[in-house]
C-alpha cells in the first residue's frame, strides 16, 4: 500500500500535472472570447510549432517540470534544425493540449464526484450526480467514494508518465544532435587520454631522471659529481612542475590553446637531462626543424621524451643515438641504445603504447623493439 501511494509524495507528480495545466490557460482565455470555437487554439499551435525557437522553449519547460533533477532527461533544449524537428514539435504541442484537457477535466470532475457522493451518503439530496443522474440519499454511496479517488490517482500519475514519455520521444534529440553529442563525448575522451599521456611522459621522465641521478651520485661518492646530479635533478624537477602546471591549466580551462606545450625546438633540454644522468647522447638534427607543424612538433617532442625516459629507466646511463630528420613531407625520429637486459615482451608498457598511439593519431607509424643488439624506437610522422 505504501509503495502504491508513494508517487503522491513525489514533487515530480505535481510538477508534471502543472505542466499539463499550463496550455489550458490559453484555452481558458480563448473560451472567454468565443466559446463556440474551442478548436481555434489547437489550430494556432500548428504554425507556432514550425517556429524553431518554440522547440527550445518546450524543451526547457519539459526539463524543468517533467524531469526535474535528472542529469540526462533525454529532452533537447535546442531550436529546430530541420523540418522533421518542426513537425515533431507540432505533434508534441497538439498531444500536450489533448492530454492537458484530459488532466483538467479529470482533476476537476473527479473531486466534484467525490463531493456529491459524500453529500448523498450524509443524507443530503443531490440534484444531479455525474454518471448517476438524479438520485436519493443513501449511506451506501460512501462505499463508492474510493473509486473516483483511485481514478484520480491513476489519472494524475498515469498522465504525468505518459506526457513525459511523449516529451522524450517528440522533443528528444534528433539524429544530428545525437551525432554531435557523440562527437563531443569522443573529443572529451580523447582530451582525457592526451592529458594522461602528458602526465605520464613529463612526470615519468622527471622522476626517472631524478632516481637515476640520485643513484649515480650515491654510488660515485664524488662531491663534484653530486653537485652536478643535484643541479640536474633541480632543473628536471622545475621543468616537470612547469609541465604539471600547464596540464592542470588545461583541466581548469578547457579552451586554453596548445601553443604553450613544448615542441622539438625545446628538445635540447631533454638531451641535456639525459646527458646529466650519465648517458652519452649522440644527437643529429637534419632539415628545417622550424617548418614542422605545431601538432607534429609537439607530439614528436613527447615521443622523444618517452624514448629517452625508457632508456634511462631500463638501460641506465648507456650510449644513446638520437636522429631527427625533416624532409620529403616526413618527420623521422629515431632513438637507439644498447640492450642491457632481456626484453620482457613485445609492446609492453603504457609508454611504448603511447608512442604508437601518438604516431597513429597523426597518420604516421611507430616501431619499438629490439634490433640486433640494440633497442630501437623509430617514429615517422607526416608533415601534411
Amino acid at each position: 500500500m505504501v509503495r502504491f501511494l508513494r508517487p503522491l509524495l513525489r514533487g515530480t507528480t505535481y510538477t508534471r500535472l502543472l505542466h499539463l495545466w499550463v496550455p489550458m490557460l490559453v484555452v481558458s482565455v480563448w473560451m472567454f472570447i468565443d466559446m463556440s470555437t474551442p478548436w481555434v487554439p489547437a489550430l494556432v499551435l500548428v504554425p507556432a510549432g514550425l517556429v524553431p525557437a518554440v522547440r527550445m522553449g518546450e524543451g526547457v519547460q519539459a526539463r524543468l517540470l517533467l524531469t526535474p533533477g535528472e542529469e540526462e532527461p533525454g529532452i533537447s533544449v535546442t531550436p529546430s534544425a530541420s523540418w522533421r524537428d518542426r513537425l515533431r514539435t507540432v505533434v508534441w504541442l497538439e498531444a500536450r493540449m489533448v492530454l492537458g484537457a484530459a488532466a483538467v477535466f479529470a482533476t476537476v470532475w473527479l473531486p466534484g464526484l467525490v463531493y456529491e457522493l459524500a453529500r448523498l451518503a450524509a443524507g443530503h439530496a443531490s440534484a444531479d450526480v455525474p454518471l448517476v443522474g438524479r438520485t436519493e440519499p443513501h449511506w451506501a454511496y460512501a462505499l463508492l467514494i474510493p473509486l473516483p479517488l483511485v481514478a484520480y490517482f491513476a489519472v494524475v500519475v498515469g498522465l504525468g508518465a505518459l506526457v513525459t514519455a511523449l516529451a522524450r520521444g517528440l522533443l528528444g534529440p534528433s539524429a544530428a544532435e545525437r551525432m554531435a553529442a557523440l562527437e563531443e563525448r569522443t573529443e572529451q575522451l580523447l582530451e582525457r587520454t592526451r592529458i594522461a599521456r602528458e602526465l605520464h611522459d613529463s612526470i615519468g621522465h622527471a622522476l626517472t631522471v631524478a632516481v637515476v641521478q640520485a643513484g649515480a651520485a650515491r654510488a660515485a661518492g664524488n662531491p663534484e659529481f653530486t653537485d652536478r646530479a643535484l643541479g640536474a635533478i633541480e632543473e628536471t624537477g622545475r621543468a616537470a612542475l612547469e609541465d604539471l602546471e600547464r596540464v592542470l591549466g588545461v583541466l581548469r580551462e578547457s579552451e586554453r590553446p596548445a601553443s604553450g606545450r613544448p615542441t622539438l625546438a625545446d628538445a635540447d633540454r631533454l638531451l641535456e637531462s639525459a646527458r646529466a644522468s650519465g648517458a652519452t647522447v649522440d644527437a643529429e638534427v637534419t632539415g628545417p626543424l622550424e617548418t614542422v607543424p605545431g601538432p607534429v612538433s609537439r607530439e614528436g617532442y613527447r615521443i622523444l621524451q618517452e624514448a629517452l625516459t625508457n632508456v634511462l629507466r631500463h638501460a641506465g646511463p648507456v650510449p644513446v643515438t638520437v636522429r631527427v630528420r625533416v624532409g620529403d613531407g616526413l618527420l623521422d625520429l629515431e632513438v637507439r641504445n644498447p640492450l642491457t637486459a632481456p626484453v620482457p615482451g613485445p609492446g609492453r608498457g603504457s609508454g611504448l603504447r603511447g608512442i604508437r598511439e601518438r604516431a597513429a593519431l597523426l597518420g604516421g607509424r611507430a616501431r619499438t623493439g629490439p634490433d640486433a643488439d640494440d633497442w630501437h624506437v623509430r617514429a615517422e610522422l607526416p608533415l601534411a
